[in-house]
């Protein structure tokens, strides 16, 4: 199955330009002279973007590319806040629960989504407790081993595996992040003895397997990115329909023998529910700007994100579909987590 609508390719670049181009124009002309204004002096003081995973993951990069930009444009420091914990439900619940006038806002990845069908219980409400601001960047998953591992391909993986049951875990960078996901439908999907080692992000997994503690690993490809290019990780596969453009040696998970396991990892902005819709607004439109840098857009690319910016209502229509199609992946998959507490 199909997990995300395919991103876009080289050849949409132009439309998506035009789109863009046209979204700024509209935010502009509604805006009007008032609009160009501050929105209520805002922002008063520093604002905190929370981050709830460990430093060096997907979120955490598009955070602090997004606050620089923003701290920029607004004259006031937007820094990141890493508060990870429970899958990433500890920092949600915190931003869930801050003031509502746009000094903290929460990055939120495809987790965020996740979290109410793969928990009994979570302390927030993803539709009800936020307002969403726009979608930043989307992702691919890959798959990596330890140098170590005598494995070059998927398919020689997988002979190992089966060869050595009970041998061999996989590092994953969250419970119900789309990359454990990925995991978890590949060892079910092929019947493997493989055992799921969770950390608090990517960062930490992806340690874990460059010092051999976890000989495998399945993260968002971006944190990724740069042990692939040292050396210190080997990429087998990465779970998009096409094969990822800074990395074009690394095949797809259809040309390694596992069709159907596409799935990427969505990265946004959200501000807690009752935040003023002229904050929300301003927000938007900068970090729709930000976006449409070329700096920002080929720091990007170089990760293996591709910029996906879109409206508030883009988003939250996004949220609920990504609720609905992931529920009935956990479900299909018997895949389940404790509480957080």
């Amino acid at each position: 199955m199909i997990l995300w609508r395919k991103p876009p390719t080289r050849e949409d670049d132009v439309q998506a330009f035009l789109r863009l181009a046209a979204a700024l124009l509209a935010l502009a002309l509604a805006a009007g002279p008032a609009g160009q204004a501050r929105a209520q002096g805002y922002p008063e003081k520093p604002v905190r973007i929370i981050v709830p995973f460990a430093a060096g993951g997907p979120t955490d990069v598009i955070a602090r590319i997004v606050g620089d930009k923003l701290s920029a444009a607004l004259g006031k420091q937007f820094y990141v806040v890493n508060q990870p914990g429970a899958g990433g439900n500890t920092g949600t619940a915190m931003a869930a629960a801050a003031p509502p006038d746009g000094h903290t806002l929460l990055a939120v990845s495809t987790g965020f989504m996740i979290n109410p069908s793969l928990f009994a219980k979570v302390p927030y409400d993803p539709v009800r407790d936020f307002a969403p601001i726009t979608i930043v960047a989307v992702s691919p998953n890959v798959m990596t081993v330890n140098p170590t591992v005598p494995a070059r391909s998927v398919r020689e993986l997988i002979e190992l595996i089966k060869a050595n049951p009970g041998k061999y875990s996989f590092a994953s960078p969250g419970v119900g992040s789309t990359p454990h996901l990925s995991g978890e439908i590949f060892r079910i999907s092929r019947g493997l003895d493989l055992a799921t080692v969770q950390f608090t992000g990517a960062g930490p997994a992806i340690q874990s397997t460059v010092g051999g503690h976890t000989p495998i690993a399945f993260t968002a490809l971006p944190p990724a990115a740069p042990q692939i290019r040292e050396g210190t990780l080997r990429a087998l596969m990465v779970t998009s329909e096409t094969r990822a453009p800074g990395f074009p040696d690394v095949p797809t998970a259809a040309e390694a023998g596992l069709p159907g396991q596409e799935a990427y990892t969505i990265t946004g902005i959200v501000a807690p529910a009752a935040t003023p819709r002229e904050t929300v607004a301003l927000l938007h439109r900068e970090i729709v700007k930000a976006a449409a840098l070329s700096d920002v857009q080929k720091r990007l690319d170089e990760l293996g994100f591709t910029v996906l910016a879109g409206t508030p209502e883009e988003f939250a229509a996004r949220i609920k579909v990504e609720m609905e199609k992931w529920g009935k992946v956990i479900r299909d998959a018997k895949i389940g987590a404790e509480a957080p507490k």
